[in-house]
């Protein structure tokens, strides 16, 4: 077993504690190394990603198809629809749950039976690279281990967090307007329990090296059920130390760098990803040295910053964060996603955008349809997250559908040039919109975002011509097989931020003059002509790899057409 297990060990529980820790997690190795299938990596251990890889984001039931579990139909729906064009599937929480579409997990070793069976997850991981999350911070509080924490059972009793009448918690960061603490009886008395998100997810006591050891021979199973891609859902929060903020608490790095040694001793190749919806700065702390946390980091402020741009027509702030991303690099990359089962975190944005332009994108977003979430800080309620379909905040309904699905696959043009792996919702590849009925029903601002979809129907849409939903799931798929073909969108492959003028984002991809590519984003609705860099301006004609047109160019000059995505080649 790898010192550094060992040496993290002590420094989280201590030299006595941590002899006796080291000594199971080594029997758990063992075990699981034994069984785990061989996992493919690159020769030099480097992160196994390239050009090729994308990564929907879906629940479980997200489709629904008569005779077939939902798992089954997501599956057939993928293998006859993608046609190779998406290579990764995360599938949300798919265990047996009390709240939060999945979330607040009852039982972590088994498949909730409305949406299938682990034979279905498996025969999914065999068609695509399988991703799934470890909801490590929190379980329900409807579940086995809470219930026998509650009736003071061994070895339940530290499992969660107890916390003493008239304790000072004012330092602890809030994600949501909800109480820190629920009361509840335990071994007889009243008592108050740290519950970070709601009362129905009560945060786990990794202080307590049992449910340190628990996690990771969960994780270890999934694993062994073919999952390839591993996300620490709100793992900032793990750490808990009366007097911080309790958020990336140092010992919760320290739990990332244990989680990928595990991994690297047991199934090397398997990725870590970490879901931190915090300041970028905070952010790509996880990825520790380089390569001793997490492989991939969700980008956070891109959502919120390409919304910005599409709805100012401006993209300077976009292009100016863009430009302080640090090199990419073969250790780790970026999770680039602008849509997910949540809204647009709205707190990585601040510093970027000044508090007017964050009102209006609130209040144009209002406008569209959507709904804004808030979390407590002490000055009092602020904006946390917007609740809407990302194609509805971007492109406007007044819009014809050619307008609106060039507006909106625009934006996903920017996600999908940046270095990274793209992550795309899968409302978003099928182009949906706000779900106001979903809301109805739950009471739930983010099941505007959460629609069940009937395969029939969505296959109907899908092949009327002209349709919403068909321009931009055929507009996506062409952008996705371009980018997998192309080796100047690997994720190691050179990124260059270009100042080419507000209307645009543009940016050159590659590491030789032979193999760049020139990406041109319009993020407004009319022609526009630049001057091009240096190192395009000896070419007489550019192709598009997107549409295939070839733009010819004038006195150094090219002129682009409104809300689209050009992927430029040189050609002499």
């Amino acid at each position: 077993m790898d010192d550094r297990i060992k040496d993290y060990l002590h420094e989280i529980y201590g030299n006595d504690e941590a002899i006796l820790i080291a000594k199971k997690l080594k029997t758990l190795i063992d075990k699981w190394r034994k069984v785990l299938p061989k996992v493919e990596s690159s020769p030099d251990g480097r992160l196994p990603v390239s050009s090729e890889d994308s990564i929907m984001i879906t629940y479980g039931d997200s489709l629904q198809e008569e005779g077939k579990t939902p798992l089954q139909a997501l599956h057939d729906f993928a293998l006859k629809r993608f046609d190779g064009a998406v290579k990764g599937i995360h599938v949300l929480p798919f265990s047996p749950y009390s709240s939060d579409d999945g979330f607040s997990v009852i039982d972590y070793r088994e498949v909730n039976p409305d949406l299938g069976t682990w034979g279905d997850l498996e025969a999914l991981g065999k068609n695509f690279r399988l991703m799934a999350d470890l909801v490590l911070n929190h379980c329900s509080a409807q579940g086995p281990w809470f219930r026998a924490f509650l009736a003071g059972e061994e070895p339940y009793k530290e499992f969660f967090i107890i916390v003493e009448e008239g304790t000072d918690l004012s330092a602890v960061f809030r994600p949501r307007a909800l109480p820190l603490l629920h009361e509840f009886e335990v071994a007889g008395e009243k008592r108050q329990v740290w519950t970070t998100f709601s009362g129905d997810q009560v945060d786990l006591n990794f202080a307590n090296p049992l449910v340190f050891l628990e996690m990771v021979d969960i994780l270890l199973s999934y694993v062994s059920k073919g999952i390839r891609v591993i996300r620490l859902d709100a793992i900032g929060f793990l750490w808990k130390e009366i007097g911080t903020s309790c958020m990336h608490h140092p010992l919760t790095h320290l739990m990332v760098k244990l989680f990928r040694l595990v991994l690297a001793e047991t199934a090397p190749g398997t990725i870590l990803i970490t879901e931190t919806n915090v300041p970028h700065k905070e952010n790509i702390s996880y990825f520790g040295e380089g390569n001793d946390e997490a492989h991939m980091v969700y980008q956070f402020p891109l959502p919120p910053l390409t919304l910005d741009a599409f709805i100012r027509g401006d993209s300077s702030h976009l292009s100016t964060w863009a430009a302080t991303l640090p090199p990419p690099n073969a250790d780790n990359t970026f999770f680039n996603f602008l849509a997910s089962h949540d809204g647009v975190g709205v707190l990585p944005a601040k510093g970027y955008l000044s508090s007017s332009e964050l009102d209006a994108l609130v209040a144009t977003v209002k406008e569209r349809g959507g709904l804004v979430s808030y979390k407590s800080t002490p000055e009092g309620d602020i904006p946390y997250e917007l609740n809407i379909s990302y194609r509805d905040a971007v492109a406007e309904s007044t819009l014809p559908p050619e307008k609106r699905a060039a507006k909106f696959l625009a934006s996903q043009g920017v996600m999908l040039s940046l270095a990274g792996v793209p992550g795309i919702y899968v409302h978003s590849l099928l182009g949906s919109g706000n779900w106001k009925d979903g809301v109805a029903i739950t009471g739930v601002n983010r099941t505007i975002n959460r629609e069940k979809l009937a395969v029939g129907e969505l296959e109907k849409e899908l092949d009327e011509p002209g349709s919403l939903r068909r321009l931009i799931f055929l507009g996506y798929l062409q952008m996705l097989r371009v980018r997998g073909e192309c080796k100047a969108f690997q994720p190691q492959a050179a990124q260059k931020i270009l100042n080419l003028g507000s209307e645009l984002f543009a940016l050159i991809r590659g590491d030789s003059s032979r193999d760049q590519i020139l990406c041109l984003i319009t993020v407004v609705d009319h022609p526009v002509t630049i001057a091009l860099p240096q190192t395009f301006t000896h070419c007489t004609v550019l192709h598009d790899l997107v549409s295939g047109q070839d733009f010819g160019i004038q006195e150094g000059h090219l002129t682009i057409p409104g809300w689209s995505v050009l992927w430029l080649e040189a050609r002499d």
